[in-house]
C-alpha cells in the first residue's frame, strides 16, 4: 500500500481556476510568440521558428512562476547556454548518441555552475545535438534565434500575464521593499532570520532549486501565523466584534462620510441599505486616495484637493457607493478569530465586517483583535 502511495501524485490539489489560468497563459504566450515573432514552421535560413522546448518553458513560466527554475535568468541564460553547448557538440562529435548525451550532460553542469538551471535547457541542448542540418545552416546563431529571442518573448509575456491575473512574476527578491514602500519587510515575513540564514536552510535540505528565499520567508511566516491562530483559543468573531455600528448608505455624500470619520475617529465605515444589507466598506484611505488623485489630476496641493473633493456635491456629486470596496474579506458570527488574523496581518484592511444572512451585525477591527489576543495572553500567563 505504501508503495502505491509513493507512486501516486504528490502535488497538492489546485483549483480548476488556477489550472485554467496556467493553461490559458501558455496558450496566449506560445500563440502570440508564434503569431508575431517565430514561425511554427522550420526556417533554417533566418532561425525564427518555434522549437519543442518552448512548450516545457511555458509550463514553468505560466504554471509555476514562483519556482527558482522559472525565473528570467534561469530561463533565458539556461536555454541560451544549452543551445551553444548543443551546437558545439553537434559540430564536433560525429556519433549521434555520444553527442546527444554529451550535450545534455554538459548543459546540466554549465547551467548549475551559472545558477541558471532550467529543465527545458536539457531539451534545448538535445534538440541542437539532434539537428545537424540546423547546426550547419545556423551555427551558433541558433542560440540567439530562435532560442534566446523566443525565450525572452515568453518571459516578457509571462510577466505581463502574471500582472493581469494577479500573480507576481518575476518573484520578489528578499530585499525588495514592503507593500508600504518602506525598508521594512511585510509583517508576516519578519522572522528574525536573515537572507543568509534562510539560504542556509534551503541548502541544508537541498531545496535551493525548488524554493526561493522570499517564498521560504512567506511560508515560515504563514506557518507562524497559523500556529498563533490555533493557540488563540475558541473565541469567535461574535465574541469580540463591535456591535454599536455607525454605517452609511450608498448615496451618502463624501462630506458626510468625512464628518463621521472625524467625529468617531474610525478608519472604516460599512455601507449598507436601509435594512442593513451589507454592500461594501469605505476605508479612510479611500477618501485620501480620491483626494490624492484629484490633486495629481489638477496639479494642486493635497489639502485644496481634499477640500474640493468634499465640496463637490454642488458640482458633480460623489457618493459613498462610488468609492466603497466590495471585494474585501468578510466573516460570520462563527468565524474563529484565528481565521481573522491572516485577513488583517498584512495591513490591506483594518476591519472585517461580520455578516448574518447578508446583513451586517458587527465589525471586527484590528483594535478588537489585538485586545482579544492580549486578554487571551494575559489569561494564559495567569494560569501558568
Amino acid at each position: 500500500m505504501q508503495i502505491l502511495k509513493a507512486l501516486g501524485p504528490t502535488v497538492a490539489r489546485v483549483s480548476t481556476t488556477e489550472a485554467l489560468r496556467a493553461g490559458v497563459g501558455a496558450l496566449v504566450g506560445l500563440g502570440l510568440t508564434g503569431l508575431f515573432l517565430l514561425s511554427p514552421h522550420l526556417d533554417a535560413g533566418g532561425g525564427l521558428f518555434l522549437i519543442a522546448p518552448f512548450g516545457a518553458t511555458s509550463v514553468l513560466l505560466f504554471a509555476v512562476p514562483n519556482s527558482p527554475l522559472a525565473q528570467p535568468w534561469s530561463a533565458i541564460v539556461g536555454n541560451t547556454l544549452a543551445a551553444v553547448i548543443g551546437i558545439a557538440a553537434c559540430l564536433t562529435v560525429p556519433d549521434p548518441v555520444l553527442r546527444i548525451a554529451l550535450a545534455v550532460g554538459l548543459a546540466i553542469t554549465a547551467t548549475i555552475l551559472c545558477r541558471a538551471v532550467h529543465p527545458p535547457a536539457g531539451a534545448v541542448a538535445m534538440t541542437a545535438a539532434m539537428s545537424p542540418e540546423i547546426a550547419r545552416e545556423l551555427g551558433f546563431w541558433f542560440a540567439l534565434a530562435p532560442v534566446a529571442i523566443g525565450t525572452t518573448a515568453l518571459v516578457v509575456l509571462a510577466a505581463l500575464y502574471a500582472r493581469i491575473t494577479g500573480r507576481r512574476y518575476p518573484f520578489r527578491q528578499f530585499d525588495d521593499p514592503s507593500k508600504h514602500r518602506t525598508d521594512d519587510r511585510n509583517p508576516t515575513e519578519r522572522l528574525g532570520l536573515s537572507e543568509n540564514e534562510l539560504t542556509a536552510i534551503l541548502d541544508r535540505y537541498s531545496q535551493s532549486f525548488n524554493l526561493g528565499v522570499e517564498d521560504l520567508a512567506r511560508m515560515i511566516g504563514a506557518a507562524e501565523l497559523q500556529a498563533a491562530a490555533q493557540s488563540s483559543g475558541p473565541l469567535t468573531a461574535q465574541d469580540i466584534m463591535s456591535r454599536g455600528l455607525v454605517t452609511v448608505g450608498p448615496d451618502t455624500p463624501l462630506g458626510a462620510v468625512a464628518d463621521l470619520f472625524r467625529q468617531h475617529r474610525f478608519t472604516s465605515l460599512p455601507v449598507v441599505t436601509p435594512d442593513m444589507v451589507f454592500l461594501g466598506v469605505i476605508f479612510q484611505m479611500h477618501l485620501i486616495s480620491q483626494a490624492r488623485d484629484d490633486a495629481l489630476r489638477l496639479k494642486r496641493g493635497y489639502r485644496p484637493a481634499l477640500r474640493r473633493l468634499l465640496d463637490r456635491d454642488r458640482e458633480k456629486p460623489i457618493r459613498a457607493g462610488d468609492i466603497m470596496s466590495v471585494a474585501g474579506p468578510r466573516a460570520t458570527t462563527d468565524t474563529p478569530i484565528g481565521a481573522l488574523l491572516p485577513m488583517m496581518a498584512d495591513g490591506d484592511v483594518d476591519a472585517v465586517p461580520v455578516l448574518a444572512y447578508g446583513k451586517i451585525v458587527g465589525i471586527v477591527t484590528r483594535t478588537d483583535l489585538i485586545a482579544a489576543l492580549a486578554r487571551h495572553a494575559a489569561r494564559s500567563g495567569g494560569c501558568q
